[in-house]
């Protein structure tokens, strides 16, 4: 049986410190306003993504919050680009813009992004 695409799992959330400390120190890095993207090569059979949103540019937690909900979900519906080059990432999205943006807009730039991962 197959597996939905268009699903963001628990394994595929990425929550080790280890990780993203090894991300942040030995990643690659693409980047287009208001997105990061850094990323490695994985060992595992599937992607794991975290995100972050800086609180010194969004104050307020709920401002973040909806901010890292777009994310996941702009994430969510085109990791397909991702999964089409047979190897796994371990990705961390970085929300740098310091206004909050409609999602049509966080959702085309990660389609761009996402394409730009080798």
């Amino acid at each position: 049986m197959l597996k939905p695409l268009f699903t963001y799992q628990n394994k595929e959330k990425l929550k080790s410190r280890k990780i993203i400390k090894y991300i942040f120190e030995e990643g690659k890095s693409i980047k287009t306003y208001p997105l990061l993207i850094r990323y490695v090569e994985s060992e595992l059979e599937y992607q794991q993504v975290g995100v972050s949103v800086s609180k010194r540019n969004f104050k307020k937690a709920v401002d973040r919050n909806r901010i890292k909900r777009q994310l996941r979900e702009a994430y969510r519906l085109h990791k397909s680009q991702i999964l089409d080059k047979n190897k796994s990432y371990s990705v961390m999205i970085l929300y740098i813009g310091k206004t909050h943006l409609e999602s049509e807009k966080i959702h085309k730039v990660m389609h761009t992004l996402l394409n730009d991962i080798k």
